[in-house]
């Protein structure tokens, strides 16, 4: 109960000032009762079979502020945690999609982190996922609820579970050293930068890392985005091309991973949104992570790149690839075909 009133004190104390501007699908619903809601939730939590529809209709259609203030209330009625309730009450991937949107996007996106260092073994594919495509503002904001969650430090955790190259360009961008934009165009440190790629990867035998490392991490969006250009009149190979020729593995998944979120972030996620509903099935923890992480955020504009890329839209494929609760959540949250 302390942290969700601690939490409704910080709603009115958060600015927008600096933000990027978001393309969310979902947005907070006027006339809100967060009373009724919970009162609602309550009820289908108790009836016979649990009636996940109702929770569904709420919980996918009020804004991450919104259910906080619903929580606050179910905790009143209730008398218990309202994610321990739902955790009881449902379960699959289903379950996974209402828990998660339990928590703020950085809440989720440092829970998702620390699933991916838990135990044997680390879930490179999402650690890269999530640290390669969230800009300054979010992994800062990340890096903070970390600590607050788990009492750790979000460095150390990722330098204990990884390795060589791979874990110094990760903990590179996890300390945030990135420039912040600049409305002046530096045209001399564009070309240094692009001969220094060149002649740190293709020109070479070998690559140095070090070199591609501090530019992709230190450097700011637009002046990158500029630097690549700029490669090719250096390089016959685009930047992409030549990340594959130099790197492997996860550091060249990584690289990869970055220049695609430099180039067009939106369109990384309908690519990955993509490749998860390939074939039979879908990989329900990348398609829920994605729209549950990005729905507040720019889902929207995912699903336009989506359509733009694949010919069918965000909604069919997830209608074709998923059943049940889940594909009602998930519908939801896509808020509408296109």
């Amino acid at each position: 109960m302390a942290l969700v009133a601690e939490y409704l004190k910080q709603l009115t104390l958060t600015h927008t000032g600096g933000k990027e501007p978001t393309f969310p699908t979902v947005r907070p619903i006027k006339d809100f009762d967060p009373s009724r809601d919970a009162a609602r939730i309550e009820t289908a939590i108790k009836t016979k079979g649990v009636d996940e529809q109702t929770i569904i209709d709420i919980l996918t259609r009020r804004s991450c502020d919104q259910r906080t203030y619903i929580a606050f209330e179910y905790e009143k009625i209730a008398k218990k945690d309202m994610a321990t309730a739902l955790k009881g009450a449902l379960s699959g991937s289903v379950e996974a999609v209402m828990l998660g949107l339990m928590k703020t996007p950085a809440e989720y996106d440092a829970s998702e982190l620390k699933g991916s260092m838990k135990g044997l073994g680390t879930d490179e594919e999402t650690l890269i996922e999530i640290v390669c495509s969230r800009s300054t503002q979010e992994l800062a904001e990340i890096k903070k609820v970390y600590r607050e969650m788990f009492k750790k430090e979000l460095e150390k955790d990722v330098a204990g579970d990884t390795s060589g190259d791979f874990a110094k360009l990760l903990m590179a961008l996890v300390q945030i050293k990135r420039d912040e934009p600049s409305n002046v165009v530096d045209y001399d440190q564009i070309d240094h930068d692009a001969r220094a790629l060149y002649e740190a990867g293709v020109k070479r035998k070998g690559t140095d890392v070090v070199t591609w490392i501090t530019i992709m991490s230190e450097r700011s969006v637009p002046h990158l985005q500029k630097v690549f250009d700029r490669y090719t009149s250096y390089s016959p190979y685009d930047i992409k091309e030549s990340i594959r020729k130099e790197v492997k593995g996860d550091l060249e998944k990584s690289f990869l991973t970055l220049v695609e979120c430099f180039e067009n972030r939106q369109l990384y996620f309908a690519s990955r949104l993509s490749e998860a509903m390939k074939g039979k099935g879908a990989k329900d923890k990348v398609v829920t992570r994605i729209i549950v992480s990005r729905c507040e955020v720019d889902l929207m504009k995912i699903r336009s790149e989506f359509k733009k890329q694949n010919g069918m839209s965000l909604y069919h494929t997830v209608s074709d690839h998923t059943k049940g609760d889940y594909q009602k959540a998930l519908l939801s949250l896509i808020g509408g075909d296109d």
